[in-house]
């Protein structure tokens, strides 16, 4: 088999960036070593900046976003037992969408095959060869039958965890981490949410947060030890534990009920560069996790697909190298802005083992600071609606 990229990963990066490459006329196959079931099943991020949504619309797969997203103008910030928001959009003319990133994916995914395009599901031994070349090709098994992709470029879209960068040479990479020493405890309810915008709660107990997927589907966290187990949080001892967390009036307006998933997840900063090797790159969770405080992790795999999309079209359609040569500074500088977001948010809202009564004090003074000047508030804003692209 031949095509013009060869893309790792049917997450909601390789998948965008499948879909927009098909709109600009470019060839690319999909690779992913799992089910389609599997994928969808992973509960993942639901908060969409408008630059997001605009690559959806792009893409072709837009349109059930706008018809069931939840369109936020704003956010809040609880602290010292009552809340404060930040209107967002009269600070810098933008809005975020509730839409979760199961319904991206599943969109994309319908897009693309009525597109007719090639993806592969449970191709198992996925690796990248000679991406140093100018012949670089994907080799796979399916059912047994080893098979060969020939390709001009190789898309890195296959996560954290992927084969494509763990392909390249330690000498040809760097990494930086940074692993917070808590995790966030999440369940999913069929109950209303109890706000219509989220709620970020700094509380000596620990961080958190109340969120949603839909007016019928709440998502909430608690900030919890590392070495903590699901099993040690039925339902009834999560609920009490976020009211404890919460103010008054949200106590009073929580609706609690069933779980319908539970899980625990820790939190990083983690960003490896270059995000180019050759003829391969990297997007996504492929080169740098965000803990989730600032709702960056889908929106950066989006701007990353943002500008190798372009690039690969500029080099198809103008014969000029110029974008895939700047692929890698570009993402990154945008990459870096957005990890020093989420490292301030998650700073500024959790408890931390060392902080002593002196960080505690700091926090309750970032905070007041923020909701009180209007410069500090219009930081937040930027940053939290997406930068530009």
């Amino acid at each position: 088999m031949r095509t013009k990229v060869a893309i790792i990963g049917a997450g909601p990066a390789g998948l965008l960036l499948g879909q927009l490459l098909h709109t600009y006329g470019v060839d690319n196959v999909v690779l992913e070593r799992q089910t389609p079931e599997y994928v969808l099943g992973r509960i993942r991020a639901g908060l969409l900046e408008e630059g997001t949504v605009a690559l959806l619309d792009e893409a072709g797969a837009g349109s059930r976003a706008h018809h069931e997203g939840l369109v936020h103008h704003g956010v809040e910030l609880a602290f010292g037992g009552a809340r404060h928001r930040i209107d967002m959009h009269a600070a810098t003319g933008k809005t975020m969408m509730i839409y979760g990133q199961t319904e991206v994916t599943l969109d994309l995914m319908n897009a693309r095959k009525a597109a007719g395009l090639t993806t592969i599901y449970e191709a198992a031994d996925v690796k990248p060869h000679d991406f140093d070349t100018d012949l670089p090709r994907v080799t796979y098994v399916k059912d047994g039958i080893t098979h060969e992709i020939a390709c001009d470029f190789i898309a890195g879209c296959d996560g954290y965890h992927g084969v494509s960068r763990a392909s390249v040479s330690a000498s040809a990479i760097q990494t930086f981490e940074r692993v917070y020493p808590f995790g966030w405890l999440g369940i999913l309810s069929e109950t209303p949410p109890v706000s219509h915008e989220l709620i970020y709660n700094n509380h000596a107990r620990g961080f958190a947060l109340c969120t949603m997927r839909s007016t019928h589907r709440s998502r909430y966290y608690v900030q919890c030890p590392l070495d903590d187990h699901i099993d040690q949080w039925p339902d009834d001892r999560f609920w009490d534990e976020l009211k404890r967390r919460l103010d008054q009036k949200a106590v009073d307006e929580l609706v609690t009920g069933p779980s319908i998933e539970k899980s625990i997840a820790p939190l990083r900063s983690f960003v490896a560069e270059p995000m180019r090797f050759g003829r391969m790159f990297l997007a996504g969770d492929a080169s740098h996790i965000v803990p989730p405080t600032g709702a960056k992790g889908l929106n950066l795999a989006a701007s990353d697909v943002h500008y190798l999309s372009h690039a690969f079209r500029e080099y198809y359609d103008e014969k000029s190298s110029a974008g895939i040569d700047a692929y890698s500074s570009t993402a990154l500088t945008r990459v870096w802005k957005a990890v020093r977001f989420s490292w301030w948010m998650t700073s500024m809202l959790h408890k931390f083992p060392d902080q002593g009564e002196f960080g505690a004090r700091i926090q309750l003074a970032e905070l007041d600071y923020l909701v009180s000047s209007k410069a500090a508030s219009t930081s937040l804003s930027e940053n939290y609606v997406g930068l530009p692209l």
